[in-house]
Protein backbone atom coordinates (compact mmCIF):
# COMPACT_ATOMS: atom_id res chain seq x y z
CA UNK A 1 0.00 0.00 0.00
CA UNK A 2 1.41 3.40 -1.02
CA UNK A 3 1.07 6.19 1.55
CA UNK A 4 0.30 9.79 0.53
CA UNK A 5 2.83 11.21 2.98
CA UNK A 6 6.44 12.05 2.19
CA UNK A 7 9.57 11.70 4.31
CA UNK A 8 11.65 14.76 3.37
CA UNK A 9 15.41 14.39 3.88
CA UNK A 10 16.51 17.89 4.86
CA UNK A 11 20.19 18.84 4.69
CA UNK A 12 21.37 21.43 7.18
CA UNK A 13 24.08 24.06 7.08
CA UNK A 14 27.68 22.97 7.57
CA UNK A 15 28.63 26.42 8.86
CA UNK A 16 27.48 30.03 9.03
CA UNK A 17 28.94 30.59 5.56
CA UNK A 18 26.84 27.82 3.97
CA UNK A 19 23.45 29.24 4.89
CA UNK A 20 22.59 30.20 1.31
CA UNK A 21 23.12 26.78 -0.30
CA UNK A 22 19.60 25.46 0.20
CA UNK A 23 17.29 26.19 -2.77
CA UNK A 24 14.32 28.49 -2.04
CA UNK A 25 11.73 25.93 -3.21
CA UNK A 26 13.15 23.36 -0.77
CA UNK A 27 13.18 25.86 2.07
CA UNK A 28 9.47 26.46 1.40
CA UNK A 29 8.79 22.75 1.91
CA UNK A 30 10.77 22.77 5.17
CA UNK A 31 8.96 25.88 6.43
CA UNK A 32 5.56 24.19 6.01
CA UNK A 33 6.41 21.03 7.96
CA UNK A 34 5.56 20.85 11.64
CA UNK A 35 6.93 17.42 12.56
CA UNK A 36 10.54 16.27 12.37
CA UNK A 37 12.88 13.38 13.17
CA UNK A 38 16.08 14.93 14.55
CA UNK A 39 19.31 14.03 16.30
CA UNK A 40 19.11 16.97 18.69
CA UNK A 41 15.87 18.97 19.13
CA UNK A 42 17.73 22.11 20.30
CA UNK A 43 19.97 22.41 17.22
CA UNK A 44 17.07 21.37 14.96
CA UNK A 45 14.98 24.24 16.31
CA UNK A 46 17.91 26.65 15.76
CA UNK A 47 18.12 25.54 12.12
CA UNK A 48 14.35 25.83 11.63
CA UNK A 49 14.33 29.31 13.20
CA UNK A 50 17.08 30.42 10.79
CA UNK A 51 15.16 29.18 7.74
CA UNK A 52 11.97 30.89 8.95
CA UNK A 53 9.61 28.04 9.77
CA UNK A 54 5.92 29.04 9.69
CA UNK A 55 4.77 27.49 12.98
CA UNK A 56 6.07 28.74 16.34
CA UNK A 57 9.09 26.66 17.38
CA UNK A 58 7.46 25.43 20.59
CA UNK A 59 4.59 23.93 18.54
CA UNK A 60 6.87 21.84 16.31
CA UNK A 61 6.91 18.13 17.06
CA UNK A 62 10.43 16.70 17.42
CA UNK A 63 11.17 12.97 17.51
CA UNK A 64 14.71 12.17 18.64
CA UNK A 65 16.81 9.74 16.66
CA UNK A 66 20.44 9.41 17.62
CA UNK A 67 22.99 6.76 18.57
CA UNK A 68 21.13 6.19 21.86
CA UNK A 69 17.70 5.54 20.30
CA UNK A 70 16.75 1.88 20.84
CA UNK A 71 16.08 -0.09 17.64
CA UNK A 72 12.62 -0.92 18.94
CA UNK A 73 11.69 2.80 18.85
CA UNK A 74 12.89 3.51 15.30
CA UNK A 75 9.86 1.80 13.71
CA UNK A 76 7.61 4.07 15.82
CA UNK A 77 9.02 7.11 14.01
CA UNK A 78 7.09 6.06 10.88
CA UNK A 79 3.66 6.34 12.56
CA UNK A 80 2.90 9.89 11.34
CA UNK A 81 3.93 8.94 7.80
CA UNK A 82 1.75 5.82 7.84
CA UNK A 83 -1.11 8.03 9.01
CA UNK A 84 -0.64 10.22 5.91
CA UNK A 85 1.38 13.10 7.41
CA UNK A 86 4.56 14.36 5.73
CA UNK A 87 7.51 14.92 8.04
CA UNK A 88 11.14 15.98 7.79
CA UNK A 89 14.32 14.11 8.70
CA UNK A 90 17.04 16.56 9.77
CA UNK A 91 20.72 15.79 10.04
CA UNK A 92 22.89 17.52 12.62
CA UNK A 93 25.08 18.95 9.82
CA UNK A 94 25.00 18.17 6.12
CA UNK A 95 23.01 15.35 4.55
CA UNK A 96 20.59 13.11 6.43
CA UNK A 97 21.19 9.35 6.32
CA UNK A 98 24.88 9.70 5.33
CA UNK A 99 27.10 9.04 8.37
CA UNK A 100 23.86 9.75 10.21
CA UNK A 101 21.39 7.60 12.17
CA UNK A 102 18.57 8.57 9.77
CA UNK A 103 19.51 5.86 7.27
CA UNK A 104 17.50 3.27 9.22
CA UNK A 105 14.36 5.42 9.05
CA UNK A 106 14.83 5.84 5.30
CA UNK A 107 15.21 2.08 4.84
CA UNK A 108 12.08 1.40 6.87
CA UNK A 109 10.15 4.06 4.93
CA UNK A 110 11.07 2.37 1.64
CA UNK A 111 9.97 -1.00 3.03
CA UNK A 112 6.62 0.56 3.99
CA UNK A 113 6.21 2.13 0.50
CA UNK A 114 6.43 5.64 1.92
CA UNK A 115 7.71 8.27 -0.51
CA UNK A 116 11.21 9.49 0.37
CA UNK A 117 12.28 12.85 -1.08
CA UNK A 118 15.87 14.06 -0.57
CA UNK A 119 16.29 17.82 -0.74
CA UNK A 120 19.39 19.46 -2.18
CA UNK A 121 22.03 20.73 0.22
CA UNK A 122 25.66 20.54 1.34
CA UNK A 123 27.56 17.30 1.88
CA UNK A 124 30.85 17.65 3.77
CA UNK A 125 31.96 14.30 2.35
CA UNK A 126 31.60 15.27 -1.31
CA UNK A 127 32.87 18.81 -0.72
CA UNK A 128 36.03 17.37 0.86
CA UNK A 129 36.49 14.95 -2.07
CA UNK A 130 35.97 17.74 -4.60
CA UNK A 131 38.53 19.99 -2.90
CA UNK A 132 41.12 17.25 -2.25
CA UNK A 133 42.48 16.70 -5.73
CA UNK A 134 42.29 12.97 -5.02
CA UNK A 135 40.67 10.36 -7.26
CA UNK A 136 37.01 11.28 -7.68
CA UNK A 137 36.34 8.40 -10.09
CA UNK A 138 37.02 5.68 -7.55
CA UNK A 139 36.43 6.32 -3.88
CA UNK A 140 35.03 4.57 -0.82
CA UNK A 141 33.34 6.14 2.18
CA UNK A 142 34.09 4.29 5.43
CA UNK A 143 32.04 6.35 7.88
CA UNK A 144 33.55 7.01 11.29
CA UNK A 145 36.91 5.64 12.37
CA UNK A 146 37.21 3.58 15.57
CA UNK A 147 37.33 5.58 18.82
CA UNK A 148 40.18 3.64 20.46
CA UNK A 149 43.62 5.00 19.53
CA UNK A 150 45.34 1.67 18.76
CA UNK A 151 42.42 0.40 16.68
CA UNK A 152 42.13 3.75 14.88
CA UNK A 153 45.85 3.72 14.00
CA UNK A 154 45.53 0.20 12.55
CA UNK A 155 42.51 1.30 10.51
CA UNK A 156 44.37 4.33 9.12
CA UNK A 157 47.28 2.10 8.01
CA UNK A 158 44.80 -0.32 6.44
CA UNK A 159 43.10 2.53 4.54
CA UNK A 160 46.46 3.83 3.32
CA UNK A 161 47.41 0.40 1.92
CA UNK A 162 43.99 0.10 0.26
CA UNK A 163 44.34 3.55 -1.32
CA UNK A 164 47.72 2.62 -2.82
CA UNK A 165 46.71 -0.87 -3.91
CA UNK A 166 43.46 0.16 -5.61
CA UNK A 167 44.47 3.71 -6.59
CA UNK A 168 41.31 4.68 -4.76
CA UNK A 169 40.45 7.58 -2.48
CA UNK A 170 39.56 6.43 1.03
CA UNK A 171 37.15 8.80 2.78
CA UNK A 172 36.15 8.79 6.44
CA UNK A 173 34.53 11.25 8.77
CA UNK A 174 35.32 12.26 12.33
CA UNK A 175 33.61 14.24 15.06
CA UNK A 176 35.09 17.68 15.85
CA UNK A 177 36.01 16.74 19.42
CA UNK A 178 38.18 13.82 18.15
CA UNK A 179 39.86 15.70 15.28
CA UNK A 180 43.05 16.49 17.19
CA UNK A 181 43.56 12.84 18.19
CA UNK A 182 42.99 11.82 14.56
CA UNK A 183 45.57 14.33 13.29
CA UNK A 184 48.11 13.02 15.81
CA UNK A 185 47.42 9.42 14.72
CA UNK A 186 47.87 10.27 11.04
Amino acid sequence: MKHSATLYLIPTFLSEESMDVLPAQHLEIVKQLDEFIVENPKTARQFLKRVGTVKPLQELIMHSLNEHTPESEVQELLKPLKAGKSIGLLSEAGCPAVADPGSEVVRLAHEANIKVQPLIGPSSILLALMASGLNGQSFVFHGYLPRETAVRKRKIKELEKEAIRKKQTQIFIETPYRNQALIQDV
